[in-house]
């Protein structure tokens, strides 16, 4: 019983770096924190904390058990509220995490969702770095991209493809590719990743083929997705993009699909979310309307 009572004033001690400031945290004595650590560290026969009259620091074992127990700590707080709450409507602060390139997407569904469900609080945090979940307290975050393998429960959202497009003004003046091959003869606007390398281009090598990359001379290269979209749009050339980004253009007229016959597979997107926290009902809530409503879509 000692290990799972000092856990949590350890975890306050670990993040305020303070006895003091742990104790507050928790309404009790910092004499009652400090025996408690000591308690624990007593039972794992490890020092996990280095004190002295004015710092506390973290020794290495500290560290490892303090991520481990950071996690533990989570799934027993998303238990208690998947208990306590599994007959409630959604309600309380809702935190996702999505990449830029998403938000056209989603950004309107989380929309449609507050507005279902009026009492939940949504904090959306755009960013194309991945989200750590428990030290950014973030309920759900949506990635796009293959997943690696994990604690996270994960939920397929969406299955994409790329799409290479082009202006019928630019089409009519320079032709409509017919094999991959034939883009040597074209201007490829291409994308620039923030490394700094240039994304070369995939395609099927013949209808329901194997997977190939095409390269070609880029005549325009840039660093902003929707930028490609304008270029293309103006007929500066072909781009190649993922589905959901080209739907506006595709309605408008303004861009069309060339190659459609060769395009390959494009990364999936997923819903990423705590064990335990997928039963809580405003997680609960955000899965199943994203999973209906991007099941149903055709890009």
């Amino acid at each position: 019983m000692d290990l799972f009572t000092g856990v949590l004033p350890f975890l306050h001690v670990a993040e305020e770096r303070s006895f003091r400031k742990a104790a507050e945290r928790l309404g009790v004595s910092v004499a009652a924190v400090s025996k408690a650590v000591r308690r624990l560290e007593e039972e794992l026969g490890a020092r996990l904390l280095e004190r002295t009259s004015r710092h506390v620091a973290l020794t290495p074992e500290g560290a490892a058990f303090l991520e481990r127990a950071k996690e533990a700590v989570a799934q027993l707080r998303a238990a208690r509220e998947t208990v306590s709450q599994a007959h409630l409507a959604p309600r309380g602060p809702l935190t996702v995490t999505l990449p830029f390139i998403l938000g056209p997407v989603l950004l309107p569904r989380l929309a449609r969702l507050q507005a279902r469900h009026p009492q939940l609080t949504l904090h959306v945090r755009m960013s194309d770095r991945l989200s750590r979940l428990v030290e950014e307290q973030v309920d759900v975050a949506i990635r796009l991209g293959d997943l690696e393998d994990s604690s996270l429960v994960a939920r397929r959202l969406l299955r994409t493809r790329w799409m290479t497009l082009a202006s019928p003004t630019y089409l009519a003046r320079h032709g409509t590719p017919e094999r991959p091959s034939d883009l040597e003869h074209h201007a490829c606007l291409k994308f620039v990743d923030p490394r700094g390398l240039t994304r070369e281009w995939r395609f099927l090598e013949a209808p329901g083929g194997a997977e190939a990359v095409v390269r070609t001379r880029a005549s325009i290269d840039v660093d902003h997705g929707p930028a490609l979209l304008e270029l293309a749009a103006a007929g500066a050339g072909l781009c190649q993009v993922l589905d959901f980004m080209s739907d506006a253009r595709m309605r408008e007229g303004t861009l069309v699909e060339v190659l459609a016959d060769h395009a390959a597979q494009g990364p999936p997107v997923h819903a990423l979310c705590l064990p335990g926290r997928q039963a809580v009902p405003r997680v609960r809530a955000l899965l199943q309307l994203l999973t209906e409503e991007l099941r149903l879509t055709a890009w």
